[in-house]
């Protein structure tokens, strides 16, 4: 059974734990055969494929926000927040994103069959190292119809397989998306269980996904730190995730204070839901006085909460007294915890005590300073005079991104099409045999 065939997930029709197994084993098994063919897939028959999911998604723009104002309707009627409402909702601008989305992974260069490194050995051989797509891919997320489409286009430019299980909240939006998918993966000659999107909103689907690693090579969920602590805990198939955004800036004594200013207020105030925001301000003492008054009166015009430690307050009084709590907070909320810190010793010890290895940066004009910040701070993105708000992999130039990791193997930081492949040796002979 694939994601295309109907599946019940409503009341009393909900399958039973043994129908949800052989559902999801079947997913499996369809998505492993279809990785095999991914890899015999060409550069152009999967931008064709994406091109053909472009056009089929166009053609079908009123049924999905048809689909899409349904979910809408009930999520309000089921108590939706309005952050999560705004999340599942697509209107036309959106709608053009994705379309746009597409042509721009089509766009990307190919990282399959690279070779890189390739050198001669004594022996007379040629080693070298081929990026290859990892297999099949699980992506678990909330809330964003959009992410299926994001996803499904990323794994197919990548050369993969994929399995994505959205939130029950996007159900007909989810379900109208991987028409589109399924309708141009057939127009393009390849296999629609390429992706394939999981039709329960059974929760056990979750945990039988994760729990699959003779078919899933890899889970990459994608919500809020509940969701990704569950996964990280349950899974027995490798996980690319972060939990938290806990980032940083450190305003060294060094600083410019017009550069600080900009950079501290755009890394606050930019977006305040979004994990590459900065959730605490380190600033070095002997620029304390001076600067935390120009940042509070900034803040003070967006409306940020200012949560200062004891030095902090005995500069800005109308900042509240920050607790233990709150340097470990991440916000994602117009609030900010601000600390002043002797050097960067006690800066960096803070970051390493406190921090998510998310996203930390450095505002200096001294370039040793600046060295070892880039050196010392353990973080998946680690930044010189440049807001936190960069983390991204549109803006690390990789095009697109399924997500932000904080782990060290396999991939790290924004993940891109390259995050999605892993590299094999291959060996080039001409009849050598070992001595």
């Amino acid at each position: 059974m694939t994601a295309n065939a109907s599946f019940s997930a409503d009341s009393s029709e909900t399958p039973g734990l043994t129908d949800v197994d052989a559902y999801m084993v079947g997913l499996g098994q369809a998505a492993r055969a279809a990785a095999a063919r991914m890899r015999r897939a060409t550069t152009g028959d999967k931008n064709r494929a994406l091109s053909a999911m472009a056009e089929r998604l166009a053609a079908a723009r009123c049924e999905v926000l048809a689909a899409n104002d349904r979910d809408l309707e009930r999520g309000r009627a089921n108590g939706l927040e309005a952050a999560l409402l705004d999340r599942l909702a697509l209107n036309e601008a959106r709608f053009d994103a994705m379309l746009e989305g597409l042509a721009q992974v089509a766009a990307l260069p190919d990282p399959v069959g690279e070779i890189d490194g390739l050198h001669s050995r004594p022996s007379g051989i040629q080693v070298g190292r081929m990026r290859v797509p990892l297999g099949v891919i699980g992506i678990i997320y909330e809330s964003r119809p959009n992410v299926t489409l994001e996803a499904a286009s990323l794994c197919l430019k990548s050369g993969n397989a994929c399995i994505l299980r959205g939130g029950s909240e996007a159900k007909e939006s989810n379900a109208a998306i991987a028409a589109c998918i399924r309708e141009g993966l057939v127009d393009a000659g390849l296999p629609e269980t390429a992706v394939q999107v999981v039709a329960t909103t059974d929760r056990a689907a979750v945990g039988r996904l994760i729990a699959m690693p003779d078919f899933v090579d890899v889970i990459i969920p994608r919500g809020g730190k509940s969701l990704i602590e569950r996964i990280s805990r349950e899974a027995r198939v490798p996980v690319i995730k972060h939990l938290d955004g806990v980032c940083h800036v450190y305003i060294d004594a060094t600083a410019d204070p017009d550069k600080a200013l900009a950079v501290a207020v755009n890394a606050k105030t930019h977006r305040y839901g979004t994990c590459n925001t900065m959730e605490t301000l380190l600033v070095d003492a002997p620029l304390a006085e001076t600067l935390l008054p120009r940042l509070a009166a900034a803040y003070a015009e967006h409306g940020v909460e200012l949560r200062g430690c004891e030095r902090t307050r005995a500069i800005l009084p109308e900042a509240v007294a920050a607790g233990e709590a709150d340097w470990h907070a991440e916000y994602l909320a117009p609030i900010l915890a601000i600390r002043v810190v002797e050097g960067i010793n006690e800066a960096i010890a803070h970051i390493e005590r406190y921090g998510s290895h998310h996203t930390d940066a450095i505002i200096t004009e001294h370039y040793g300073l600046a060295r070892r910040f880039l050196a010392e701070v353990d973080s998946s993105s680690v930044m010189v005079n440049a807001s936190t708000r960069f983390a991204d992999g549109f803006e690390y130039g990789l095009g697109a991104e399924i997500g932000i990791s904080t782990d060290k193997l396999h991939a790290r930081g924004p993940v891109g099409l390259e995050g999605l492949t892993t590299l094999k040796y291959v060996v080039l002979g001409d009849g050598q045999i070992r001595q």
